[in-house]
């Protein structure tokens, strides 16, 4: 399930329900990220090429911005050519719980998933 998404540009990647409310939880307890969006981005890097990357930042001028269930989200437009389409999930499970990028664009992926190739 997909959160509900309000975008003043063309929204690069999708939350899920379940990482809206985890990255909620997560400004609740740092109060110096509390309103700041979350930056996805891409970078080379890992042991496919590129690799993923998450933080709480301030919106630049030319960051493409969306906001699901009241988290904003910011990507720049280097990454979103990477990243168009993605969808970040959250799972809390023992094992293999965590963030996880469903990307589109990623032709193939490293074993623990940070990285790709595309």
């Amino acid at each position: 399930m997909s959160a509900v998404a309000t975008s003043t540009t063309d929204s690069i990647v999708t939350l899920t329900e379940s990482a809206a409310r985890q990255i909620s939880s997560m400004q609740a307890e740092d109060k110096e990220n509390a309103g700041k969006p979350l930056r996805v981005y891409v970078e080379s890097g890992g042991c496919s090429g590129m690799q993923y990357g998450m933080t709480f930042d301030e919106k630049r001028d030319d960051d493409l911005h969306a906001e699901f269930s009241g988290v904003g989200v910011v990507v720049d437009p280097f990454s979103a050519n990477y990243l168009r389409g993605a969808v970040i999930d959250f799972s809390d499970a023992l094992t293999g719980g965590g963030f996880k990028i469903n990307n589109p664009n990623a032709h193939s992926s490293c074993g623990c998933g940070k990285s790709f190739n595309a």
